[in-house]
């Protein structure tokens, strides 16, 4: 803790606790670095790198169910700038939309008062990135601006939904996972309702299928879990095979296109939805633990699975080469032909209980190498992927399970072996894709590295215990004390233990288990030491056992206060430590009361048993240490004196009192422990008020006030300066004021008064009362309440105990396990996150005003500045005000240490850096913009000297081909091995005549024509299209004779897809090589995507080429609209002069001059004055960007780039430079 920088404002915070049921699927982990989860009604806001609560976000009046960020899967600039966006849905129905940064509602949305069941953003749309898709119970899913909150449309369905998920290679395509089956939509369009009501499939659960038990007990759960085929059928299935659907959850794979898994509790099944089939059973044995969610990753093919018990474990796809074996040998007569996922790591489970459990998992989308765990008492564990290279040789592997390798290329781009890398940056730089092929050649030339894989614990957020709680402030913040001040918050639990929170973070500074059972009170005897009480269940007799503990805050020492004390006796009510922290008065529920010293833990004064039962009590704040102070002073001075004077002068202070402080001062050096007289006043059972005095070990009775009529029994006694305030059980105050000696009685009407405190500072009469329903501010100079706060009628928690903070800030314990600090209004509100004090500066660029993250964009990127690389931007040119700068160097300085090595590398290279970048900020389009650029760039740059050395060249690309996980922009080779294999697979799973004849008919596209006619020729004569198709079979096997059967067949073919059959016409081109006719007419039927496989995987580069070219201008239309799909499509046909300039008549400029850059540096241009005028045109409009967002080093050095077109603009530019120095 920081010393000498006392804070005295302490930000309006929230500290959290346990969550409440509905909260379980509230969690999400957006693309811009943050973790977003509910706690009953509240939004809570982590920073997954320091694992500190960033913004709690207050205005749901119920539990919230679901939250969900916005996605940042769009160009951002100045106009739409890099900002926090949050959706959260309550149990109400109510969904509120947050600008996250600033805590305010951007809108509010209801439409049925029902739980929300899901919701996401939409991901696709370049024009519109406001939309949110919501399931309102029971069947409805509805589309929302979350803008502006209109409702753009809604749809209703036969069953209840209970979630759903996206494609995420298909923006038109949704599946909704209802009470019954799955339910798939093709027509999603944010523009209108899908019109049709989805084509419906339903599942059996596998464990209720018939098949499966008869199985089960003959060969086990595996084998059994083999054969079982169907799980999905468009029949509904009868009604003793299908138990209640027990799917968990639904979800599209992002790795590969048309995969979706099922998640139940024992297993997870993979359907490949081209024929609607299991693939793939990931199996837990009967012992397992089982799972109760699952994410699967889109860099890499794999899954992140939570289990029961909180254990978070990958699992990784295997890769198909170690399966099929060696070429030569003959191939294993039944290979276990299914996509298999091997256990690669997990972490250590929670110990599960009543009430501990775990409610959900989120993964980083941007890195994908973290997981966070959310528990339902409000911890939050952070775990991280790490990855090591071992050791071992590579061949002799025992292991069951192939492999991982180490990928090839780093950010993109291969590395050699002594580069600066930093494999633990994402899933992808940590294990290769499911391309390398690890054959012997590149074993040998060794530059794959085995990997393993372990979770590491690099965050943990604990919440508050369960309630109740009982709170205490540390002493205010006085003249004297400014020094060693610090805001410290003590809260006693149940379970005996008090926990002590530092306010200006929030953060928990100690917890110290003193008690063994619930904490009843604590009251501060110094700035760093407190006294707590606690009190056991009564027994029969109602006799408890008290325990009551004087601690020392630095040390964590305490002691048992009362001695031997304590056991079997009636319990402690409330203990008051006097004004001066001298002495102690501990109040009995049927016992009179008890008086100590502080000091020396003496008992000064044990009231005789006739004395009255103390109903409230308070200390006076008057006494009379000043009074003594000066006697002490003038004392010593008489001392001194008498000691050089002669005896005979008459000493002014007589002798006793001066042998007194001789013995006082001998005792303790310390001037304080002289004994000041103080008062303290009770109340008895029948209202009498009485009036002690105790001084030194004396304690006198002093005089006895008779009841006031108008009030009940007094329940709380409050004394500030001259005020003294007494609250009753039936909710009435009574002011007295003892210098005019008047007094006035207020009902507030809200039954029993249970606490009353005054607000410290001097002159600061404001006084906090505590009721059963809540709490009010009074001001006792006025006599007129300030603010009031009801349980149930504006929030929804009770109160359980209230303290003052500061001099305008209260502290509320609250039945939701919360603690809040409130200002003097006592609205439960959010803050600016720019306000807050972070003990660990965050990287977190959102936070930072639009023109400010943006600039730190540019300087990030276009290192190096004056020849070089630096972090520091304090001696950049950036003209804003210092307060902005000092900001950004704060973001750069949080940056960890791996991170600004690469920064400050020369040999990282410049698109290496524009994808970290991009990483960094979490920016999704550019970091799939730069993938794909950086990846084809780097190919060409090797191809070009491709004559001496041509093998070398092709077999890294072979072993480094771009991911299948951005399906259509791969290379074609390897999207051609992908889709065969895939093929494969399906034949070998095939079971119905249905599937039999997809897999016929995908193989005849593919050119694989005798598998084809083993198929076509595999149907039972019984069939209906047995006829149909043997004579297929004969046209494919002698199809590839003369020249007029070829133009009957085209003939054929055209009519056929005039007619309607368009699969079929398209079937017969292909066997006639006439891929591209088929091509032609499938994008004049608007089947753009089927156009694009089959171009992929039949067709010569520059045939596809010419194909795909067609599909840009398409996507490019005004009413498709898919610019950004189609600069991602031109990047994988190489035509990088075409991608800048649809980057620039985008207005993208930014990335389009970045773009410029990497291609020159590549050589990927031709040069001549078109290319040159487009490049100068694009850093001018760059430069002025730059201008704009007020870089102007960054705007001077493109300017001066863009040749004859950055002319005016540099003179502009450095023109103001003249003017100052003239003057």
């Amino acid at each position: 803790m920081q010393r000498f920088t006392v804070n005295i404002k302490l930000p309006a915070r929230t500290l959290t606790g346990a969550l409440s049921a509905p909260n379980r699927g509230a969690a999400d982990w957006g693309w811009q670095g943050l973790i977003a989860y509910g706690c009953h009604s509240l939004v809570l806001i982590v920073d997954a790198n320091t694992a500190q609560t960033l913004q709690v976000l207050e205005r749901h009046k119920a539990s919230v169910v679901k939250v969900k960020w916005a996605k940042e899967n769009y160009h951002h600039n100045i106009g739409s700038p890099y900002s926090l966006r949050l959706a959260s849905a309550d149990v109400t129905g109510k969904i509120i939309v947050w600008d996250v940064a600033t805590g305010t509602a951007r809108c509010e949305i209801q439409e049925h008062a029902k739980p929300i069941q899901d919701m996401q953003w939409l991901w696709n749309q370049d024009a519109s990135r406001d939309l949110l898709l919501a399931v309102h119970p029971p069947n409805y899913i509805v589309l929302w601006n979350a803008d502006t909150g209109t409702k753009l449309w809604k749809k209703s369905y036969a069953e209840n939904i209970l979630s759903f998920s996206f494609d995420p290679f298909d923006p038109s395509h949704l599946a909704l996972l209802t009470s019954e089956g799955i339910v798939f939509i093709s027509d999603f369009s944010p523009s209108k309702a899908p019109a049709s009501s989805g084509k419906k499939v339903y599942i059996s659960s596998p464990h209720s299928s018939p098949s499966h038990n008869k199985l089960a007990a003959a060969t086990g759960a595996k084998k059994a879990l083999d054969k079982v085929k169907i799980l999905i059928s468009n029949e509904k299935p009868s009604a003793e095979s299908v138990t209640l659907n027990d799917c968990l959850q639904l979800s599209y794979l992002p790795s590969k296109r048309n995969y979706m898994l099922l998640l139940y509790p024992r297993e997870i099944l993979i359907l490949d939805l081209e024929v609607n089939q299991t693939v793939g059973v990931i199996a837990i044995e009967r012992t397992g633990v089982p799972f109760l969610q699952v994410i699967p990753c889109f860099q890499r093919d794999g899954l992140f699975c939570l289990h029961e018990n909180g254990c978070i474990t990958l699992r990784v796809r295997r890769s198909n080469c170690s399966i099929t074996g060696t070429p030569n040998e003959e191939p294993d007569p039944d290979p276990v032909q299914e996509l298999i996922y091997d256990l690669r790591s997990q972490c250590d489970a929670i110990r599960v209980t009543k009430t501990v459990r775990p409610f959900s998992m989120v993964c980083c989308p941007v890195n994908e190498n973290s997981a966070a765990l959310i528990v339902s008492d409000g911890r939050v564990m952070i775990w991280e992927l790490k990855s090591s290279i071992s050791g071992r040789n590579v061949r002799n592997s025992s292991s069951s399970a192939s492999p991982l390798y180490s990928p090839v290329s780093f950010c993109g781009i291969p590395v050699g072996a002594f580069q600066n890398k930093l494999p633990d940056l994402s899933l992808d730089n940590m294990i290769a894709g499911q391309g390398t092929n690890a054959g012997e050649e590149q074993l040998k030339s060794s530059f794959l590295q085995e990997v393993h894989l372990k979770f590491l614990l690099t965050g943990l957020l604990s919440g508050l215990p369960l309630p109740p709680f009982a709170i205490r402030m540390c002493p205010p913040l006085t003249t004297k004390n400014i020094k060693q001040y610090e805001p410290i918050l003590a809260v006693g639990t149940s379970n005996g233990s008090v926990l002590v929170f530092h306010l200006t973070s929030g953060l928990l500074h100690k917890e110290l288990s003193i008690h063994s059972c619930e904490v009843k009170g604590i009251e501060w005897i110094s700035l760093t030491g407190f006294i707590s009480f606690a009190t056991s269940t009564p027994n029969n007799l109602g006799l408890v056992r008290n325990e009551l503990q004087l601690v020392d805050l630095p040390t964590g020492r305490s002691i048992a206060f009362r001695g031997e004390r304590g056991n079997d006796e009636p319990a402690i009510e409330m203990i008051k430590v006097s004004h001066l922290k001298q002495y102690l008065a501990v109040v009995f529920k049927d016992k009179p009361l008890e008086i100590w010293d502080v000091r020396t833990c003496t008992l000064l004064r044990e009231m005789s048993k006739n004395f009255p039962t103390a109903t409230a009590l308070e200390w006076s704040p008057s006494h009379n240490l000043k009074s003594l102070r000066k006697k002490q002073l003038a004392a010593r001075e008489a001392m001194a004196r008498q000691t050089v004077a002669s005896d005979t002068e008459v000493s002014s202070v007589e002798s006793s009192v001066i042998s007194l402080l001789q013995e006082a001062e001998s005792k303790s050096e310390l001037s304080q422990n002289i004994s000041a007289r103080e008062h303290f006043v009770f109340t008895g059972a029948d209202g009498q008020v009485y009036h002690l005095t105790v001084e030194g070990n004396s304690v006198k009775d002093s005089a006895r006030i008779p009841p006031d009529g108008s009030m009940g029994s007094i329940t709380c006694i409050a004394w500030k300066g001259d005020i003294l305030v007494l609250g009753d059980v039936d909710g009435n105050l009574n002011f007295w004021d003892l210098k005019a000696r008047v007094s006035r009685g207020i009902p507030t009407h809200r039954s029993w008064v249970k606490k009353i405190r005054f607000a410290p500072g001097k002159g600061n009469q404001k006084l906090l009362a505590m009721y059963n329903d809540g709490a009010e501010i009074w001001d006792s100079k006025e006599v007129q309440m300030v603010s009031s706060l009801r349980s149930g009628r504006n929030v929804n928690f009770r109160i359980l105990d209230v303290d003052w903070c500061t001099s305008d800030k209260v502290v509320l314990a609250s039945d939701d396990g919360c603690i809040r600090v409130l200002d003097l209004s006592m609205k439960p509100s959010c803050f600016r996150m720019d306000e807050q004090d972070l003990i660990e500066p965050a990287w977190c660029p959102y936070l930072l005003v639009p023109r400010a993250s943006l600039a730190l964009k540019a300087f990030l990127l276009h290192q190096p500045w004056n020849e070089k690389y630096s972090l520091d931007i304090i001696n950049i040119d950036y003209p804003e005000n210092e307060n902005i700068k000092n900001l950004l160097q704060e973001q750069l300085n949080s940056l960890s240490n791996d991170i600004k090595k690469l920064f400050l590398d020369p040999d990282f290279t410049f698109l290496q850096r524009c994808l970290l970048v991009a990483r960094l900020y979490g920016d999704e389009s550019e970091l799939h913009f730069w993938t794909i650029a950086a990846h084809y760039l780097h190919s060409l740059s090797q191809e070009k000297p491709a004559k001496p050395t041509d093998t070398a060249i092709l077999q890294e690309q072979l072993v480094n081909p771009l991911d299948i996980c951005y399906d259509i922009l791969c290379e074609n080779y390897y999207f051609q091995k992908f889709q065969l294999e895939r093929v494969n697979l399906q034949e070998v799973k095939r079971s119905t005549y249905d599937h039999t004849r997809k897999c016929a008919d995908q193989l005849l596209l593919l050119g694989q024509t005798d598998r084809a006619v083993q198929l076509l020729l595999e149907t039972s004569s019984e069939n209906a299209h047995y006829y149909c198709d043997s004579l297929k079979a004969c046209l494919v096997t002698t199809v590839t004779s003369s020249g007029p059967s070829q133009s009957t067949i085209k003939l054929v073919a055209t009519n056929m897809i005039a007619n309607g059959k368009l699969a079929e016409g398209v079937q017969l081109l292909c066997l006639i090589d006439k891929a591209a006719d088929a091509c032609r007419y499938l994008q004049t039927y608007g089947e753009w995507n089927r156009a694009a496989w089959l171009a992929k995987v039949r067709l010569n580069s520059e045939e596809c080429a010419d194909v795909l070219k067609r599909w840009v201008d398409h996507l490019c239309s005004p009413q498709v609209n898919q610019k950004s799909k189609a600069i991602l499509v031109l990047l994988s046909l190489g035509c990088f002069t075409k991608v800048a300039e649809m980057l620039h008549s985008m207005r993208y400029f930014d990335r389009a001059a970045l773009f410029v850059e990497a291609c020159l540096k590549y050589g990927a241009f031709e040069v001549n004055d078109d290319t040159n005028k487009l490049i100068h045109a694009v850093y001018a409009d760059y430069a002025r960007s730059l201008k704009l967002l007020g870089f102007k080093q960054g705007a001077i050095l493109f300017a001066s780039k863009a040749g004859e077109t950055g002319k005016e603009l540099l003179t502009e530019l450095k023109q103001p430079k003249e003017e100052v120095t003239q003057e």
